[in-house]
């Protein structure tokens, strides 16, 4: 059986759209329908590692669980992750298939129809309901023409689509009078329903604007979604990290730990911090310079897309003086590096293939005594591990190219239990004698409750403050369901049934 599609495309970048298609895929659920997500194409540096070792963007993974299904390469077939302004790396069906320029990638794009297509067979025979997620907006005219996301999707799937405008940006009218203007006459036929989202305020105060949109466009406005800040969802983009302010949680404690998460040009995977900063003795920062570290209790330097171009970054911008000096005192401080952040601890990293720089090696920070060579092929595993040090297990997930390995005699940071189901035996990461630096490839390491506060903790036994206990464990799916309330509290469900009966 063929499954009913529902297609949500936006104004532009960071509407709202993957958190939207979350909330359906949640409420289709709920509704007795078995429901997958999916996204032809995604531009993202946030990215997850499927049980088939596939690569797909974070967003996806996220709507799968809102779906409680394993993600699949195929809710996602085409991940692009930039590495410069100009150029990206192409992953397609979970594996990189090499770095283009964008003139080079869009030629290639036509090679990749039959790809798109065959993944959304797969899924639509499998599933009763697939939500469609677009990309950016549809009126992109300079894009339109190699489409393979927005409505030449919608096409392809037979869906209609919910166009979706951020009105906590300001102008979103406009945005949306100016969108369907720029569709052609069929493109605008497929557009069948509106939501407004992040609205702050009276909705009674909206009414007049919202009955002349509806006789300007002869589109229903399905809804005026509220903009929330009690559902904690993960971000796909590094702009939200720009908007991002520390956390004034009502239940904070005095003693907090100050972490500065080092913002990289290239940084990815950062969704590793989000249940940091949900810690109520956690001041965490992203900093880009050397004023805004100041004197952290514990510096992170994150996974990045580009390690080489990121730890040149580091020096520029001194940066790289301040974490070695900070690590290097007689303070309290600590150090974490992560996938890429790790590889930039060593002493040296070797290029031989030239995958990030002209270079075939380049100066580390020298802070552990080790040395990584980057790889041609890409690992991506789930992990099970367990820390060497307390023996608390985790899960979690690699993402990179590259190994790390020491001639002394430092000690690991994990001993890796499972490797894609199946199980192994090796270790993972280091750390310095006195455990202040450590190091590791593992994404994901702070999910697990009991080791994120036993790692706090220690933190906080070296600035002689007394631990804090663990709080109730953070559960995803419970925000899924909060999500989905909201959804079902502010759209006109009967009406969008109805749409996609039609």
């Amino acid at each position: 059986m063929k499954a009913k599609t529902l297609q949500i495309c936006g104004t532009g970048s960071g509407v709202g759209k993957s958190i939207i298609v979350a909330g359906f895929c949640r409420i289709f659920l709920q509704d007795g329908f078995k429901v997958a997500p999916f996204k032809a194409q995604n531009m993202a540096l946030n990215s997850f590692v499927t049980k088939e070792e596939g690569e797909i963007g974070r967003a996806q993974a996220s709507q799968a669980a809102a779906s409680r299904i394993e993600p699949s390469v195929d809710m996602n077939p085409i991940l692009i992750k930039p590495t410069s302004d100009i150029g990206a790396q192409i992953i397609v069906r979970g594996r990189p298939i090499g770095n283009m320029r964008a003139a080079e990638y869009i030629k290639h794009k036509k090679n990749l129809r039959k790809v798109v297509k065959e993944s959304f067979k797969r899924l639509s025979s499998r599933y009763d309901i697939v939500v469609i997620e677009g990309a950016g907006s549809p009126a992109e005219i300079n894009l339109k023409k190699d489409d393979l996301v927005n409505m030449k999707m919608a096409r392809l799937a037979k869906a209609p689509v919910i166009l979706v405008g951020d009105i906590d940006r300001g102008g979103v009218f406009a945005w949306l009078v100016g969108t369907l203007e720029l569709l052609s006459k069929d493109e605008r036929a497929m557009i069948k329903g509106i939501i407004i989202n992040k609205f702050r305020g009276d909705k009674a105060l909206l009414l007049p604007a919202i009955k002349f949109l509806e006789r300007r466009l002869r589109i229903k406005v399905l809804g005026i979604v509220p903009y929330f800040k009690d559902i904690i969802m993960a971000e796909e983009d590094s702009v939200s990290l720009d908007q991002r302010t520390a956390s004034s949680k009502s239940n904070r404690i005095k003693k907090r730990i100050d972490i500065a998460v080092i913002k990289l040009p290239h940084i990815s995977n950062f969704t590793d911090f989000d249940a940091l900063e949900r810690e109520r003795d956690v001041l965490l920062r992203y900093v880009r310079s050397t004023e805004e570290l100041n004197n952290p209790d514990l510096m992170i330097i994150p996974g990045t897309k580009n390690t080489i171009s990121d730890l040149k970054y580091l020096r520029t911008s001194g940066l790289a003086e301040k974490i070695i000096s900070r690590i290097s005192s007689n303070s309290p401080a600590f150090l974490l590096g992560i996938c890429g952040g790790y590889q930039m601890l060593g002493k040296k990293i070797y290029d031989k293939y030239h995958l990030e720089s002209n270079s075939e090696e380049i100066q580390g920070l020298a802070l552990l005594p080790m040395i990584t060579y980057l790889a041609k092929d890409k690992v991506l595993n789930q992990v099970k591990a367990r820390e060497v040090s307390s023996g608390i297990e985790i899960s979690g997930y690699e993402i990179h190219h590259g190994l790390s390995d020491s001639k002394s005699c430092l000690k690991p940071f994990f001993e890796i239990l499972e490797r894609n189901s199946k199980k192994v035996k090796y270790f993972d990461g280091f750390r310095s004698k006195d455990n202040r630096i450590s190091g590791t490839y593992i994404h994901g390491l702070f999910d697990a409750d009991n080791f994120r506060r036993e790692f706090l903790n220690k933190i906080r036994q070296r600035k002689g403050w007394e631990p804090v206990s663990q709080e109730i464990n953070f559960n995803p799916d419970r925000e899924f369901d909060k999500l989905a309330q909201l959804l079902r509290e502010n759209i006109d469900m009967k009406s969008l049934y109805g749409i996609m009966k039609a």
